[in-house]
Formats: structure tokens, sequence, C-alpha cells
């Protein structure tokens, strides 16, 4: 299914509404909302997951490290799928199939796995329960591919952004940090609140979105399900371009995932601030990219999406990523008193660092424009990828690096994410629509 075109000049109806206007698709608005709450619950326990474990249940910093690399495994996998079967199924089923497999596997990791004193049924319970919300934020991002005006195509996906970042982590950090500091609750009960919140989401973008495109497959011939399903692992592996844009995403997540795993160890051995302090931070962090979404979308579609990527994105994350660690362990070890307030300043832009990467994925759904979940699958791919790169880099070179080593090679990511990037060039549709797209098909 081809990507709906403007009727009107310069991409702009006369019937057009403020929201359309503004590049959010109308339509799909309680989606956004949903997709909002969702990963508001989702990112609940992502900096708490791991003091938790490491505090209560005896699991070491690599061990934690483990588990979510398992987690991470099982949601690249589903990354990859969600754009492959939201073409086959439609967007909504692939939706509700995610909210179902979150909710059953958190409450057999919550109310039997982690009261069981089993390590295996905890890696299994939270590991399946990794399929669940790429199905239904990847399902989601299919959709407004689908639908959205193609000349507003990465503003569509800042939007995207916007609600998904205000959920993970940004508002997940900060009700965390909420539940545990100012009404008391300890980190398992405050994991029950990431299950209510998820159930709320699912509901208010699965009830409220009516538009019919998602509800059916986006592709002419659903009953080839090999050949759909596939067609995102051929594209992967017959165009440069769509493996460049699966690798430059990963990086721009794994120190997201990363982080969470040794930061908050980092702000209390080395620092001497609280879990809570960094639970600020990664809101702090969230809550300045949010907006970006939106300017590096409008910004791409005007300046590049290469261009953008590679300087606002990678460029940009490489500095700030450095300045996480070096200036709070400068700051500390010179007894400055605005030590946290300037980490506080770097994490703001290394938050809008990572905003840089959002027209990655308008490429992406330019390398094969008939078949939009199929090309949004090696971005997907990309994405759950870094929830286990991360992870496993710190399980496997922790011990060795370091903290500092760590982040020393999480900068150096990032300038190889600019390399690639820069190898992107040339794949908006006013250059290249149509050899892209006819390459696309013959992939």
């Amino acid at each position: 299914m081809s990507i709906p075109q403007s009727t009107a000049p310069g991409g702009v109806s006369p019937r057009e509404s403020l929201l359309d206007r503004m590049g959010l698709p109308r339509p799909l608005l309680w989606g956004f909302v949903g997709l909002m709450i969702f990963m508001i619950g989702d990112g609940v326990e992502t900096n708490i997951l791991a003091p938790y474990l490491t505090g209560e249940h005896g699991f070491s910093i690599p061990l934690a490290g483990t588990l979510v690399t398992v987690y991470g495994v099982a949601v690249a996998v589903a990354a990859f799928l969600s754009a492959s079967l939201s073409d086959l199924w439609g967007p909504r089923k692939v939706m509700l199939i995610g909210a179902a497999t979150w909710i059953v596997f958190e409450v057999l990791f919550l109310g039997v796995a982690l009261n069981s004193s089993s390590t295996a049924l905890v890696f299994i319970t939270y590991g399946l329960r990794g399929f669940g919300y790429p199905f239904f934020a990847y399902g989601f991002l299919v959709w407004i591919s689908a639908t959205a005006n193609a000349k507003r195509l990465a503003v569509a996906i800042g939007w995207f952004y916007v609600a998904f970042s205000a959920g993970l982590p940004t508002l997940g950090a900060l009700t965390a940090s909420a539940s545990i500091d100012l009404f008391g609750l300890g980190y398992y009960q405050t994991l029950w609140l990431s299950l209510a919140l998820v159930v709320i989401g699912a509901a208010v973008a699965l009830i409220g979105v009516k538009e019919k495109t998602g509800r059916a497959p986006l592709v002419d011939n659903p009953e080839q399900v090999w050949q759909t399903m596939s067609f995102g692992l051929r594209l992967l592996v017959t165009n440069r371009k769509a493996m460049m844009v699966m690798l430059t995403r990963t990086i721009n997540s794994v120190p997201t995932y990363g982080m969470a795993i040794f930061f908050p160890a980092l702000f209390v051995d080395r620092f001497g601030w609280s879990v809570g302090q960094f639970l600020i931070l990664t809101t702090v962090i969230y809550a300045v990219n949010i907006p970006f979404n939106l300017v590096f979308g409008a910004l791409g579609d005007k300046l590049g999406w290469s261009k953008t990527v590679v300087w606002f994105g990678a460029v940009l994350c490489a500095i700030s990523m450095l300045s996480l660690y070096l200036v709070p362990a400068w700051a500390v070890d010179n007894g400055l008193d605005f030590a946290y307030g300037l980490t506080l300043l770097c994490g703001a832009v290394f938050g809008i660092g990572l905003a840089g990467f959002v027209p990655l994925s308008a490429i992406a759904v330019s390398l094969a424009p008939q078949n939009p979940g199929a090309a949004m699958a090696s971005y997907n791919l990309g994405i759950g990828a870094a929830v286990f790169a991360g992870p496993l880099l710190v399980a496997l070179l922790y011990n060795l690096l370091g903290a500092a080593g760590m982040v020393y090679l999480f900068a150096a990511l990032y300038l190889v994410a600019a390399l690639m990037s820069h190898s992107l060039r040339g794949t908006q549709p006013r250059a290249e629509a149509a050899p892209l797209s006819e390459a696309a098909q013959r992939a």
C-alpha cells in the first residue's frame, strides 16, 4: 500500500485542520495519547529494575544486564516482525497482540516469578514480555507511516516520538520517582503501578482510534505470507542503505539502555548522589527531547534528513555523552556545589541530540514506499537491537572498562553512526524517490 500523497501544491490540502498542518494525523490522535500512557507504564521500570534486582533479589550488575539483554532479544525480534505483521494483519491487530502479551507476562513476572526465587522463571517471564511493547508501539508507527502526508512524514513520525519519549522514559522515570520518593511505595509496588498504566494506555489507543486503514492488511496480497514477511529481511540484505539505517538506529539508543544498568550505581558510588537523582536526570533528558523530536522532524524535511541525523544527532550525542561522565566527575572532584546542576544541563543537551535521529525513520520508509511496514522492519530491528545491545555491552565489558570506559565506548559508537548517516544522503522523495522505489521493488 502506498503512502497517501498530498492533493494540493506544497503538500497542504485546503480542507486540512490545524492538526493536519502541524503534521499530526488527526484520525490517529487517540492513538498518540494511548501510546504515551502505555509507554509511561513501560518506562516506569527502566531505571528501577536493576537496583531492585540487585538490592532485593541478589542479582549482580552483570546478571541484571544479562536479564535485560534477554528481554532485548525478544524486543528486537518483535520490533522486526511488528512491521511485516502490520502489513499482513493490519497495525491495529498487531497492537492488540502486543498489549495482551505485555499484560499477561507482566502479571506472571510480578505475581509468580519474583515471588518464586527462581532466576530461570524471572528470565522466562520477563524475556517473553519483551514481545509486548514493540508490537504495540511499532505497530502504531507503521499505522502512522501508512496514513500520514508523505511530505510531512518526518514531522508525523516526530509526533510518534513525542508520545513515545514522553512515556519511555521521561514520565515513566518521573512516575517511578514520585511513587518511591513522594508516596513511599517500594520498587515492587511501583512495578504494579506500571501494569495499571499499560492497561489504561492500551484501552485508550485501541478503543479511541477509528481510522480504517490500520484495521486491515496494508498490502494487496496478505495471503503471500512468506513474501511479505521476508521483504524487510531481503531489503536489509540487498540494500546497503537499509543496513545503515538499522545500525545507526541501534547506536541511537544503545546508551539509553546501557546507562540504565550502571548509571544508578555510578551516581551512588562515584558521585555520592541517589538513584532518585538519576531518575530526575533521565526525566530531564527526555523532557527536553520531546519538543526537539518535532523540531528536528521539521528541520530534517527542510535541511535534509541525512544532514540532520549526522550533525544534530550523532555528533551532538557523542559530545554530550562524554559530558555526562566527565563534567560531573570533574565537578564532584573539585567540590563544586552546582555539580548536579551541570549534570542536568549535560543531560538536556544529550536529549536534544537523541532527537536529531528522528529523520532516520523517514529515510527507512523512503527505501520502499510501496511497502511501508516492511520498509520499517529494518528500522524497527535497529530499535529492538539497542534494547539488548546496550545491556549486553555492559554485561560483557563493565568489569573490564568500568563506568568511564563504557561512556567512552558509547561516544565512539555515535561517531561511527555519524559516518554511516552521511552515507544516507539522497533518500528524500524530492531527490531520488522513483529510483529508490524501483530498486526496493527489485529487492
